[in-house]
């Protein structure tokens, strides 16, 4: 593992030159917040920002994706064949200033996405094609709690990327933490010859000691299910909620989607779109029963598969990194953190008394 510097005009110039051989991705202002999309040529990402409002997942697993596309007309000879769509195209990816809260969050989608038993090829292989370099969160926000939360999802995070950058002055430190965050930097002509020897221990341990919040997740595995199921604490949780989705669609480590066909005239394509298990027609079913048709049994289903089936299903810590962006983006103020000590807390005697 190498760590080099990189000053601020070999910085520019580097990402420009990567534009010629790589489809580049930053976040870059968006009305009031910032959003990760596609840098253009003179575009610099913007790093000097929070969490940007989505999380970079989007660049990996887009909101809407067309995955086949087909026809209808009985007079070509592949009528009614569903053909896939190229998923990389012919440059590879980079994404620049992923913060490390969401570096961590591909570590645990990969799960879902990326088993033993089923690879979808929609999500591995973007994600195989693609160069993270990560952003090192110095100033985390009052609404963060990754250190809490055992994902290895710290300010200072290395799981999951190929090139951490550490901001000093108008420079960057880079620490290098794979061959194809090697091959990136020479590709952009930023020196690899030099090895720095900067104090990355010392930054990391200032910056946890900026995040106060704690939860505590670890009495969660002991949890019986159908306690936390049939607690009637989700009622008084599920008061204010609006189901507007806006925790699942922010949240960089949910992963529901639905699929459907669009046709017009012969013309068709498959297009998969993200989903929310917040919404009332996410398990409505064909028969028109839907099992779960009011609100409180819906944000019982997020909190208990975040905090509970996950934890259950992979022994694996929680689904979730404390990025915070839930608590931030909610306009009823619901915090994921206090609803996890409600859940930690519980026992059905305790409820009965």
């Amino acid at each position: 593992m190498k760590t080099i510097k990189i000053e601020k005009k070999d910085w520019e110039q580097g990402l420009e030159k990567l534009k010629e051989s790589y489809r580049l991705f930053g976040p870059m202002p968006d009305k009031d917040s910032f959003e990760f999309k596609e840098l253009n040529p003179g575009d610099t990402p913007a790093l000097a920002y929070g969490n940007t409002r989505l999380s970079v997942k989007s660049v990996i697993y887009p909101q809407s994706q067309t995955m086949f596309t087909y026809t209808l007309d009985e007079s070509k000879p592949d009528h009614h064949i569903m053909k896939q769509v190229e998923l990389n195209g012919k440059k590879p990816r980079v994404v620049v200033g992923v913060r490390p809260c969401d570096a961590a969050s591909f570590t645990l989608v990969r799960r879902n996405f990326d088993s033993p038993e089923y690879k979808d090829p929609f999500w591995v292989e973007p994600y195989e094609d693609t160069t993270f370099v990560g952003y090192a969160c110095d100033e985390p926000s009052t609404t963060c709690f990754c250190t809490s939360v055992g994902s290895g999802s710290v300010p200072y995070n290395e799981e999951g990327l190929d090139i951490l950058l550490v901001k000093e002055g108008d420079d960057f430190f880079a620490r290098l933490l794979t061959k194809r965050g090697e091959a990136l930097a020479a590709a952009a002509g930023w020196s690899a010859d030099a090895d720095f020897d900067f104090d990355f221990e010392s930054r990391k341990t200032a910056a946890e000691e900026k995040i106060t919040t704690k939860i505590s997740t670890e009495a969660l595995k002991e949890k019986k299910t159908t306690d936390l199921f049939n607690a009637d604490f989700w009622d008084q949780i599920g008061f204010s909620c609006l189901n507007c989705g806006t925790c699942t669609y922010s949240c960089p480590t949910c992963w529901c989607f639905d699929i459907q066909d669009e046709v017009k005239g012969t013309e068709g394509k498959r297009i998969r779109h993200w989903d929310s298990c917040m919404y009332t027609l996410f398990t409505l079913e064909g028969s028109g029963h839907n099992p779960r048709p009011n609100k409180v049994q819906r944000i019982r289903q997020r909190f208990m598969h975040k905090f509970k089936y996950y934890v259950d299903k992979y022994n694996a810590g929680v689904q979730c990194v404390g990025c915070g962006r839930c608590i931030q983006l909610c306009p009823v103020n619901i915090d994921i953190r206090e609803v996890c000590e409600i859940m930690k807390n519980y026992t059905p005697a305790a409820q009965e008394a």
